[in-house]
Formats: C-alpha cells, structure tokens, sequence
C-alpha cells in the first residue's frame, strides 16, 4: 500500500509503498476514502525536519538531555545508532481521516467490515491507503455524511473539545482569535450553542469566510480592544477561545486585555504562553489548554487497549466527541463542504505539500487528499532493491520487530557481519518496516510473522512487544527456524510449556534469548575468576531500576508483564550463569503499594537457590536515587571474590589481594560478545546457551512473581513445562 511519510532527518515527504499494518484485537482495519492535511501541525513537522543538526537541538533541548544521558551511560557508537535510527525512519504524516472498513479485531464491538467510519489519532488516522485504527479512535457515519466530510471528524473533535472547556452559556460573546480550519470550524460550533461570536485573524479572506459562518468579523489592523468593549456594554467578552499558531505572545496578551472580569482564556492552538500578570489576575481570568481531542487523549489504557471510561463520570470521551461532531454535520449545524478549498489525490501528494510549505501562494484552508477505495491494494512484501534475495554461504535472517532497541543495538550487529543476509522485516507499522528495511539493507518487508518464514530464512529474531514473544517463538520453532528473541521469552507457564513443546519437536533448531549480561566482558572476567574454585557460591546484586510512570506499555499485564518478568529475567539469568547452576527455588518479597499488584510490583527482593548449593539475592527497585548507579553484582565463594561496578568495572578479590579489570569509560552489557556467540553457535551447530537453562530461567521468574503474590517458596522444577495446562495462576 501506498503512505505519505516523512524524514525527520531532512524533513523530505514522500509516498512510499509499504506493508499493510497488523490487524490486532482492539483494532480496525480501514481503507482510506480521504484523509485532511493539518496545515498547521504538519507545517511543523516539516518546518523541524528541515533545520539542520544544530537547529533541531536548539529547538528540542530536552532531546539533547536524553542523547547527552545515553553518550555518557552507553558510549558514542550506541548513542549514534539509537539518533540515526530516530532520524533515518520514516514518520507518518495526517491525524484525521475516513474509509471503508476492510477487517475489525475480534474484541470490537459494533462494527463490519463495510461500514464507512472516521477515524482520529497521531499514530494511526494517517495520510495512507490503509490505516490500523483503535477501536475508541473509530466511529461509523451517519446516513448522509460523506466521506470527505467525515474525514475532518479529529480536527472537528478538536475544535469541540476547545469549546466544551470554555463552557459557554446560551447569549454569551466570545472571540475567536486565528481562523484556520479549527477557528472556522469553533466560530460555527459556537453560533450553534447559541453564542454570539468575534473573529480574527491576520488574513482578511479568513475574517470574511468567517463572516459568511455568522461570525462579526474584525478585521486585521482593526482595534480589537475597542470593538470587544462596544459589543459587550464595556465588560469585555465572555470567553476567547484561541484558536491561532504563532510563537508571538501577542494572542495571550490581547486575550487579557479583552476578557471580562472571571471570563475564561482557551487555549487550543500552539501558541507562546508568557501569561501577564496584571490583566489577568485583577479580572481573576481562568486559563485553560485544551488537551487535543478530549478526555482519553495520550492515555494507552484508553486508546490503545480500548476501555473505555463511564459515561456517568466522563460524558464526552474522544469518541464520544467524533460522533458528536458528526451528529451536527449530519444536522446540518456545521457546514465542511465550504471549508474544502483544494482536493488532491493521493497520487499527487507533492502538490498538496507544496501549498502548505508556501511554494504555491494560492490561498488555502482545508485540504483533502483522496484515495482510490476500488484499489484492492497489494499484500504482498515491498520489495526493496537493496540486498539480494539469497547469498549462498550466509545465513539468512528475518526480524520480527523493529523497536528501539532492535535499530540501535541488534541490527547494527547483524549488519556487520559479513556471513549473515538480512532477509525480511515485519512490524507492526508497515511504514517503520520500510524505512528500517531501505536502512539496513533487508531483502523485503513482510506483513505479518507469516511472511518471514520462507524458504530463504534460517533463522528468525523476535524483538516485538513482550506479549508477542511466546507465540512467534512456537511459530518459528514449528517452521523449523532457528529462533532468537529478545527477553522475556514468555510471560506464563502456560507460554513457557508451549515453548518447551514446540523446541522438543524441532530437534536441530536452536533457541536464543536475549540475556545478554552473562556475555559481558566482566561478568566473563567474574566466570574466568572463579573457574577452579570449586563449590557453590554466594551471589548479589542491585538493580537500581528507576521509576516507571504508570503508563508505560511494560507496567501493562498484558502486553509487557511488569518489570520484574520483563526485565528482572537478565538478573535471574546472570545469577544462573554465575553459579554454574540451573536455580531448584525461588522465594520473592515486595515493598506494598496500594493499588500495585504482585505482577507489576517493581520494588522486590528475589532470593534464588541453585543446584548445587550456590544462593544469590536480587534486589530490583524503581525508589532509589538517580545518583546512584544502577547495577552492582557482588560474588563469593571458596576464599574468592568480585564485583561488577555497572558494567563498567570488575574487581576480583583472591586473599589479601585485589586486581581492577575491566575499567571502561561506558558501559558493556554484552550484546555484542551475544551476538557473536549466537551466530558462532548457529555455525557450529552447538547452542551457546542450552535450552533447558533458558527454560529454567524463565520458569525460575514467572514463578517469583507468583511467590510474591502467594507469599511462600516456589520450586523450579522443568518438569511442569511437561504437563497439560491448568489454566490456574500462572499456569
């Protein structure tokens, strides 16, 4: 299919052909019949991604924070990869759209495949052929909507939202200050709740459409000041509702100046905020920033996992905002028709681009790009002239998942070594698949896990959302793949057994995860230490985690797991690789927090024993200081010991003496050495971790969380991997 993207690095826009995105559960499958171009926001985007290097950094400063914090954490290579993947991959473009639905996951009520619906959200209600939509971000249309009309439902739910904040009461004045498409759409949202309405704007033709809309207009160079005190008796307006982008602050000052004694300033536009003193604390003005398109916005719970909030305590949701907008288009209270101005097809995007970015000097507001609904789309892989399809004497490689972590660490790797050809790429965003495939060199892009298994592919790397890992193992595994996935391999005893199954069924493939800390070179340092002293030994570390906020995708059940399964697995793993020792038992203990279940508690104590007798203590909080480091391992056994300083430094201690190794100015956590090793052991055809060990230490962490949950020490005991499902905790 056919998407408008953008690169961050040169702000160019272009269509390119990707995938078709993942229909998931909560999701709706859509072809696009129209999509509007937002002027103002995309302006931006393009406006960033053409500023130079040093531009940008002027313009984000608390970007450069984070790049500085991860130069200083993970060293210049990594830090070069993780900006040049943010920069080099595509973004999407449009926010707002409508389109006939092709396919609805199986947990959204209400709608069919061939229902015209609107659609709303950044990351979804895009300029593409084919859009995947949340199913609280989809409404269907009214009868006698069309889909031109219904595609400037999200920037209509905007201008709603604005209003809903402003509160307005029949027989008020307010003002609306820039007339753009969301200042048109406002003045007639306003007029019908029975206000009066003032409009502005810098551009004439604008003050006279709005005009036209049943607005008193005041035109620019007017005294505004002046006509707000005629029309209101000398009180002022009511409210304004600023609607304008401009990194002026002339807007808020004027608004201050205009407002009544308790009126309300709303502002929905980008607008500079230095807020006046003077004005607005005599007339005790109340300022308010209108947060998109209603309540909803920017939170996963709802617009991601699709629950919605009560009507009793939240009447108007952002989808309850969408049907809103598009009961009065149907009504007729709000006329879209006339503020179409250009229609562009999807084919000529250039063009549309072109009028926003000033190179064509014609006037404008709304502007549509169109898409042909009777294309039926191609689902097969984009092909991207890069690599060749098979080199003999390489391994093949296809990668589910291309994240974060994947483009900045992993990839780069695999890149460079020279007996491997990269093959397909899927993600969940066709749009990401291809721009990750044209940096990389992949053969093609696919749409699914499905597409990856061919006949060219040996092995299959998973680096997908933590829910995604059990299942696309088994698949790979049954397809008769080599599989390495990043961690956690599984987040159930119920995931793990269907791995076990589906490894012993597959004799000669080999499975890998991610743990890459036991490869690092001081914990090789540590193993090379103790490697003639035998007996069991005493282990410990700290992770000092950090805080998570609440929303972060990881803290969900469903989709990450909660910390400890999701990230605690590398400590379990270290300590397993320390011993020399598959763990027999586990025991946790949590710190309680009100509301905070055993699965997501992030701040617990994990005491393992081992088979041999070593024990080892975890400690994994999110409450420590920022200022202190964030892993610590000490080691002791038979007149021996060591610490790991955060992966930076090792000091072995034999006797009295004591030697530093190790003393690195950023920090190893192994992945290459991984990488190397996993590669060399496909080669070779001997894994460099065993299944088993694997196994065990997965089962060893989903049952520390049931042991915090249940209070009491847990057996790990492979054994149960072995037999049917019970479906009770976290079998």
């Amino acid at each position: 299919m056919l998407q408008v993207t953008q690169t961050m690095r040169t702000g160019k826009v272009e269509m390119l052909d990707v995938p078709i995105p993942t229909l998931h559960d909560r999701f709706v499958l859509v072809r696009n019949a129209a999509s509007v171009i937002s002027a103002g926001t995309e302006k931006t985007k393009i406006d960033m991604g053409k500023k130079s290097m040093i531009e940008k950094a002027r313009a984000r400063p608390d970007l450069v924070k984070q790049v500085v914090r991860k130069l200083k954490a993970e060293g210049l290579g990594k830090t070069i990869n993780t900006v040049k993947a943010k920069l080099d991959s595509p973004g999407p473009l449009g926010y707002s759209c409508a389109g006939i639905v092709l396919a609805t996951g199986g947990l959204v009520p209400g709608i069919q495949p061939g229902d015209l619906v609107a659609c709303g959200g950044g990351g979804y209600a895009n300029h593409a052929e084919v859009v995947a939509v949340p199913r609280n971000l989809v409404v269907k249309v009214p009868e006698g909507v069309s889909a031109d009309e219904a595609a400037f439902t999200t920037v209509g739910s905007i201008a709603l939202q604005g209003l809903r904040l402003a509160e307005p009461l029949l027989g008020e004045t307010f003002l609306v200050l820039g007339l753009g498409l969301l200042g048109q759409i406002t003045v007639e949202l306003l007029r019908a709740n029975g206000c009066r309405v003032l409009a502005t704007d810098l551009d004439a033709d604008q003050v006279r459409r709005a005009e036209s809309r049943g607005a008193i207009g005041l035109m620019p160079g007017s005294d505004i000041e002046a006509a707000c005190r005629d029309l209101t008796g000398g009180h002022g307006v009511d409210g304004v509702l600023v609607t304008a982008a401009t990194s002026s602050n002339q807007p808020i000052e004027l608004c201050g100046a205009v407002t009544r004694s308790k009126g309300r300033v709303i502002v929905v536009g980008a607008v500079r905020m230095d807020i006046p003193r003077e004005d607005y604390f005599k007339k005790e003005i109340r300022v308010v920033i209108s947060r998109s398109y209603g309540p909803g916005r920017y939170d996963p719970f709802y617009e991601e996992q699709g629950n919605d909030y009560p009507m009793g305590y939240v009447r108007f949701t952002e989808q309850r905002n969408m049907q809103a907008f598009l009961e009065l288009v149907s009504q007729g209270k709000v006329n879209i028709k006339n503020l179409t101005t250009h229609r562009f097809p999807a084919s000529r995007v250039d063009e549309a681009y072109q009028l926003i970015e000033g190179q064509k000097t014609e006037p404008y507001l709304g502007i549509l790009l169109q898409y042909d609904t009777a294309r039926s789309g191609s689902t097969k892989p984009a092909e991207v002239p890069r690599a060749p399809a098979r080199v003999d004497g390489k391994l093949g490689l296809s990668v589910y998942g291309a994240g974060s972590y994947a483009t900045a660490t992993l990839l780069p790797l695999l890149k460079n070594d020279s007996g491997v050809s990269l093959r397909g790429l899927a993600t969940a965003s066709g749009r990401t698949a291809r721009g990750v495939a044209d940096q990389f060199g992949f053969s093609h892009c696919a749409e699914d896990l499905a597409g990856l298994l061919d006949e060219g592919t040996d092995a299959l790397l998973v680096a997908t959302r933590h829910d995604t890992h059990a299942p696309a193992v088994v698949q790979g595994l049954q397809a008769g793949r080599h599989v390495y996935v990043e961690k956690p391999l599984a987040l159930s005893v119920d995931e793990l057994r269907a791995v076990r199954q589906a490894s012993l069924q597959a004799p000669g493939r080999q499975l890998m995860v991610g743990f890459n800390r036991r490869f690092a070179p001081a914990a090789r340092e540590v193993l090379e230490h103790f490697a003639a002293v035998p007996g069991p030994r005493v282990i410990q570390m700290r992770v000092n985690a950090g805080f998570l906020p609440p929303d972060h995708w990881t803290l969900d059940p469903q989709s990450g797991g909660g910390r400890i399964i999701g990230e605690g697995c590398h400590f379990v793993d270290l300590a397993t690789a320390l011993a020399r020792s598959l763990p027999v038992s586990v025991h946790s203990y949590g710190v309680s927090k009100p509301g905070v279940a055993a699965l997501l508690n992030d701040n617990v104590t994990i005491s393992l024993a081992f088979a041999d007798g070593s024990v080892a203590n975890i400690v994994y909080t999110a409450g420590g200081s920022k200022a202190l480091s964030k892993e610590y391992v000490e080691v002791h056994g038979g007149g021996r010991s060591a610490v790991i300083h955060d992966w930076k430094e090792c000091v072995l201690y034999s006797g009295d003496d004591s030697t530093t190794r190790n003393t690195l100015r950023v920090q190893d956590k192994g992945q290459a050495n991984m990488i190397a090793a996993w590669l060399k052991g496909l080669r070779e055809g001997t894994p460099c971790v065993p299944a088993d060990e694997l196994l065990a230490v997965s089962l060893a962490t989903v049952l520390s969380v049931e042991s915090l949950a249940l209070g009491t020490r847990l057996d790990v005991d492979l054994s149960i991997l072995d037999t049917e499902a019970t479906g009770e905790g976290g079998e």
